[in-house]
């Protein structure tokens, strides 16, 4: 069942939320879609009205229009993953998968019209400084991805294959090379089509960056 609870700070922010049952994934599917048609317009009577179900049921699975928007945000999130490798078996290849998956996913994911609209929304709340949609985005998008992310990178660091001091800023610069300008330049309004085979491109070219950047040079090829 989703959790309704708000987030933790940022620094502690690593769990994600439980997996919503399709029926509430429906749910959340609903809010984003009433999110690209009317904006920040968003009230439980729409939702349970766009998603077929009662008030009391949003009540009980989400707690308030807060929860709600909580679980939304970490369901969108969610589809950002970082790949699947074995901690023992870490290697070079494996690393660069992993790091590739995860910068195509979130491509992926920002790029959506629902992701879009999700976004502007936040930041009209975040100014208007009379909701709390812009810190739930700020908690359980970046911060919970980030979380999610730098694990995989320290991994790295452990097997010998990446050199960083500062977590942190590792995962801002391979950040930095994934999103480029492509979010600002959507959110204003620019027509950027990013197609499957654009994706996959950029999410190769940012990783290789990367890995240029961080990737231990002094590592020798694997035993035949």
């Amino acid at each position: 069942m989703v959790t309704a609870t708000r987030s933790p700070a940022p620094e502690t922010a690593a769990a994600d939320a439980a997996e919503p049952t399709a029926r509430q994934a429906a749910v959340l599917d609903a809010v984003l879609a009433l999110m690209q048609e009317k904006g920040g317009q968003l009230t439980m009577t729409a939702v349970a009205r766009r998603a077929s179900c009662s008030k009391e049921t949003l009540y009980k699975w989400f707690g308030d229009r807060d929860g709600l928007l909580t679980a939304t945000v970490q369901w969108q999130a969610s589809r950002v993953r970082a790949g699947r490798y074995d901690r023992q078996m870490l290697d070079a290849s494996s690393l660069r998968d992993s790091l590739t998956d995860f910068a195509a996913t979130w491509l992926s994911v920002i790029s959506s019209p629902t992701s879009i609209a999700l976004n502007r929304v936040a930041i009209t709340d975040a100014a208007s400084k009379e909701g709390n949609l812009g810190q739930i985005v700020l908690e359980n998008g970046r911060f919970a991805i980030g979380a999610r992310l730098k694990p995989v990178l320290e991994e790295g660091r452990a097997a010998g294959l990446l050199a960083f001091d500062d977590t942190e800023a590792a995962f801002r610069t391979f950040f930095g090379l994934v999103g480029r300008d492509v979010q600002i330049r959507l959110l204003l309004g620019d027509a950027l089509r990013l197609g499957k085979a654009e994706i996959a491109r950029d999410a190769a070219i940012a990783t290789d960056q990367f890995l240029a950047l961080y990737g231990r040079t002094d590592q020798k090829p694997a035993a035949a």
